[in-house]
C-alpha cells in the first residue's frame, strides 16, 4: 500500500487528499509530535478508508487521539447524506453509547481526603466492575424492554436520581426511535444483569478534584470552583450494545452484495441508511444508547449513596449534581451546514465528542451562554479535562472534538512494561487510591499506556473545535 500523504492544511490539522475510490479527503486533527506517531500506526489509513464509503460529505475526520479500531479509527467522525448515504456499525463501535458523565460535590479536596480510602472502598463495593460483573439490579426481559426506550427517565422512575439530572444529559438521557424488537434475544439475555456496572477495559468510576480552571466564567456556569471534589463515570451498554453491534455486523456483511457496495475494508459493512437493514440498524443502537443512558443513572445514584455512607454524611451535604453526560459511540441525525446549505445528515462519533456550540437549542438552557460541556477523561495516574464547544467545531468538524487520551500501548504492551512492578502503590505514594478487578486490569491501564491528554486536549484547543475549561486531578479510581 502506499504512503499516505499529509498535507499540512494548519499547525494543527493535516488533509489527506482524496485518491483512488475515496470520495472526500480524509483529515486528521494533531500535533506534529503526534501526527509523527500515527504514521506508524494504521489509523490515518483507516480514516482514508472511511472516506470511500457512499454519501459521505465533507470529510473523513479523525481526532487528535485517534487510534486504530474495528473498520473506522477510534477517534473518527463522519456525516452522511440521508439520501444517498449509508450507516455502519463499525462507525459507532461494540460499545455503543459509551459515553462520560461528570458529577460535582458541595465539598472540596481536604473534606474528602482523610476520608477516601473508606470512599473508594465503598465505591468499588456499590459499583460492580470486571469482565462480565452483574449489578444488585436484575431485571425481566419485559422490564429490559422498557429500559431500551425510556433510557435515564426509566432509570428515574425506578429510583434511581432525580428528574434534576435529565436536563443535564445528552439527549435528555433518553434517544426516540428505539425498537426493542429490532433487538435479539442473545443481547437481552446478556444485559438483563448488567444495569448498574462499570463493565471492563478501560471504563472506570474515578474521584477526583479541579486542579485549575482556563476560563473563569465557563467554570462558574458550571457551577465548578478550585479544590471542588468531582466523580468521572466512563462506561457503556455492556454486554448488551456488544450483541447488538455483533448482530447487525453480520446482517450489514450480507448487505454488501445486495447493494452493491464495494469497500476497502469489509469491517467497514454498512448499508443504505434508508435501507430496511439500515433502518433496522438504527433502530437498535438506540436501544443500546437508552440502555447505557441508564446504565450511568444508576451508577450515578450508587455513587451519591457511597460517598453519603463514607462520609457519614446526608446525600443533599454531599451535593454531587450531574454536570454534564456526553455519548462517545453514537451515530445521529443531525443538521448542519453542508456548502452553504443547511442539511439533515447522519454523524457518526466514533471515540469522538458532541461540541456544540453557544446558544444550540440542544444544549441545556442554564449552559447556552457558553456552549456544550465537552468532558475529557485522561488516564489513571495524571488528569481530565472539562471543555466547551463551538462554532468553529460545527463548521469543520460537524459539532464534533476528541474523547480522551487514547491509547498508545495494547493491553499486552502495557501489561509488559507492567510487569514486576506495584501499579497500585506507585499511584498510592502519588495520592491516588485504585481499586480494580483484578491486578491485570490495573496493568492493563497504566498511565503510560495511554496518550498525555494535555497534549490531546491542547489540539482540540488550539485548533478551535472545543475551549479549555478545567483541569480535574485523580485521587481515587475503580477500574472495569
Amino acid at each position: 500500500m502506499a504512503a499516505l500523504r499529509f498535507v499540512k492544511v494548519h499547525d494543527y490539522l493535516w488533509e489527506i487528499p482524496k485518491a483512488g475510490g475515496m470520495r472526500v479527503p480524509a483529515r486528521i486533527y494533531a500535533s506534529e509530535r503526534i501526527l509523527r506517531e500515527l504514521k506508524e500506526d494504521q489509523a490515518p489509513q483507516q480514516a482514508v478508508n472511511v472516506a470511500h464509503l457512499p454519501g459521505i460529505v465533507k470529510y473523513s475526520l479523525a481526532m487528535p487521539d485517534i487510534h486504530w479500531g474495528y473498520g473506522f479509527p477510534i477517534g473518527g467522525v463522519a456525516a452522511f447524506d440521508l439520501e444517498e448515504g449509508v450507516i455502519s456499525p463499525g462507525g459507532v463501535g461494540y460499545d455503543i453509547n459509551c459515553g462520560v458523565r461528570l458529577l460535582a460535590s458541595r465539598l472540596t479536596y481536604e473534606e474528602v481526603a482523610p476520608h477516601l480510602e473508606r470512599l473508594v472502598d465503598i465505591l468499588f463495593r456499590r459499583v460492580p466492575t470486571g469482565v462480565g460483573a452483574a449489578g444488585a439490579l436484575k431485571v425481566s426481559r419485559q422490564e429490559l424492554r422498557r429500559v431500551a426506550v425510556e433510557g435515564a427517565h426509566w432509570a428515574v422512575r425506578q429510583g434511581f436520581g432525580s428528574e434534576t439530572d435529565l436536563a443535564f444529559i445528552e439527549e435528555s438521557g433518553r434517544m426516540e426511535g428505539a425498537d426493542p424488537d429490532a433487538v435479539s434475544e442473545r443481547a437481552y439475555e446478556r444485559g438483563r444483569d448488567q444495569l448498574g456496572t462499570l463493565g471492563s477495559g478501560n471504563h472506570f468510576l474515578e474521584v477526583g478534584y479541579v486542579a485549575q480552571i482556563f476560563d473563569d466564567e465557563a467554570a462558574r456556569v458550571l457551577g465548578l470552583f478550585p479544590g471542588q471534589v468531582t466523580v468521572i463515570i466512563h462506561t457503556g451498554s455492556r454486554g448488551f450494545g456488544y450483541q447488538i453491534c455483533d448482530d447487525y455486523l453480520a446482517i450489514m456483511d450480507r448487505a454488501l452484495a445486495k447493494y452493491h457496495i464495494r469497500l476497502p475494508d469489509r469491517q467497514l459493512a454498512c448499508a443504505p441508511l434508508r435501507s430496511p437493514e439500515g433502518q433496522q440498524y438504527l433502530a437498535a443502537m438506540r436501544c443500546g444508547i437508552n440502555f447505557a443512558f441508564a446504565n450511568r443513572q444508576i451508577i450515578a445514584h450508587n455513587t451519591r449513596k457511597a460517598f453519603a455512607e463514607a462520609l457519614g454524611m446526608r446525600e443533599e451535604e454531599v451535593g454531587l449534581r450531574t454536570v454534564y453526560e456526553v455519548a462517545h459511540n453514537i451515530a445521529k441525525i443531525e443538521e448542519h451546514t453542508i456548502d452553504g446549505e443547511q442539511r439533515r445528515v447522519c454523524v457518526h462519533r466514533k471515540g469522538a465528542t458532541r461540541a456544540f456550540p453557544p446558544g444550540h437549542p440542544q444544549i441545556p438552557a442554564a449552559y447556552r451562554s457558553i456552549g456544550q460541556p465537552v468532558l475529557i477523561p485522561g488516564d489513571m495516574g495524571r488528569y481530565s479535562y472539562v471543555l466547551i464547544g463551538t462554532e468553529q467545531a460545527m463548521q469543520e468538524t460537524f459539532g464534533s472534538t476528541c474523547h480522551g487520551a487514547g491509547r498508545q500501548l495494547s493491553r499486552r504492551k502495557a501489561k509488559k512494561v507492567a510487569s514486576g512492578r506495584r501499579v497500585a502503590d506507585e499511584l498510592r505514594a502519588q495520592g491516588i487510591i485504585v481499586r480494580g478487578a483484578s491486578l491485570r486490569t490495573i496493568n492493563e491501564e497504566i498511565p503510560e499506556a495511554y496518550k498525555d491528554v494535555a497534549e490531546v486536549v491542547e489540539v482540540c484547543h488550539q485548533a478551535g473545535i472545543s475551549r479549555k475549561v478545567a483541569q480535574l486531578r485523580p485521587i481515587g479510581c475503580i477500574k472495569g
